[in-house]
């Protein structure tokens, strides 16, 4: 059956270069998928062979690249209709949509058995999990359904540091799920900063994202408050004694940055000629938060594996 997509191309599809398969797992996304993974790794107590942690890294960023390629499959309508989405290689017809579900099922299914033969079922089984949590409960079920979509699908993006961790240990204990659930509590104030200023897309394909639903006040309420929340989640592992006072510092001064650009933004009224500056500098920001926040957890574990803090209890 041919795609509304296609029609409007009539039905011709330009040559799919390389760079288009790439473009579809969402390179930029797919960086902080990496790095959390690899921090979650690094910070895990134990050892693991560098050759099978490249490969858990591999079959990660495999896993993360395939869900995304399954979700621009199913969302080409709705990129297509959207401004900032238009380039992407499906709407764009750079590639025909069979290709990509085929490419993206590829990509997801051989993640889970290398994960599983080289690493362990436990970590292959959380990938899995994580595959099916993006490409089909957020992105099928959730987003065209709730403004809810981006706090119930949060989850998604949480998994990595999570495997990372479970490639070393091969258990889940108390730390990793501290670890999902930063990740989990900072997608809403993230996203919804995002969603703020792109809000007329989401309008214009019928996506029921929070600004556009609940409207903007509430919007802003709620980045404040998941805000707040997010703080003594990001702090949880120092209190538990699962780090030293390097990231606990780190985890305090960052979440107070983090409070200091989410305040203006969960408490102003903007107008028709607002070039959401502030929001703009908030989406920014939380990115880097996240970045620094799981770097300040590795170099905890690595001062302390070099005896130059004592240890915290790692459990």
């Amino acid at each position: 059956m041919t795609t509304s997509v296609e029609t409007q191309l009539g039905a011709q599809v330009m040559p799919t270069e390389w760079r288009d398969f790439f473009a579809l797992t969402k390179p930029r996304v797919m960086t902080l998928v990496i790095f959390t993974a690899i921090c979650g790794l690094l910070a895990a107590p134990g050892t693991i062979h560098p050759i099978l942690g490249f490969t858990a890294i591999l079959a990660i960023a495999m896993g993360a690249g395939g869900s995304a390629v399954l979700n621009q499959w199913w969302e080409a309508d709705i990129d297509a209709g959207m401004k900032r989405t238009q380039s992407r290689p499906l709407p764009a017809g750079r590639m025909r949509r069979d290709d990509a579900r085929d490419f993206g099922i590829f990509l997801s299914g051989v993640s889970v058995m290398v994960m599983g033969l080289a690493i362990g079922w436990l970590a292959a089984l959380m990938l899995a999990a994580a595959i099916v949590y993006y490409a089909v409960i957020y992105t099928m079920w959730l987003k065209p359904r709730t403004p809810q979509n981006i706090v119930i699908g949060g989850g998604s993006g949480a998994f990595p540091p999570l495997i990372g961790w479970i490639a070393v240990t091969g258990e889940i204990t108390a730390m990793p799920v501290l670890l999902f659930a930063i990740i989990f509590m900072w997608t809403p104030p993230h996203f919804w900063a995002l969603a703020l200023f792109v809000k007329t897309d989401y309008a214009n394909v019928g996506i029921p994202m929070m600004p556009n639903v609940a409207g903007e006040k509430s919007t802003r309420l709620q980045i404040l408050a998941y805000t707040v929340l997010l703080a003594p989640v990001a702090i949880a592992p120092w209190l538990i004694g699962g780090t030293s006072w390097i990231y606990g510092w780190a985890s305090v001064a960052l979440s107070l940055a983090f409070f200091a650009l989410a305040l203006p933004v969960g408490l102003r009224k903007r107008s028709e000629s607002d070039d959401m500056q502030p929001e703009k500098t908030l989406f920014k920001f939380s990115i880097l938060y996240l970045f620094a926040l799981f770097a300040a957890l590795v170099a905890d574990r690595l001062l302390e594996a070099q005896g130059i803090i004592a240890p915290g209890a790692f459990a």
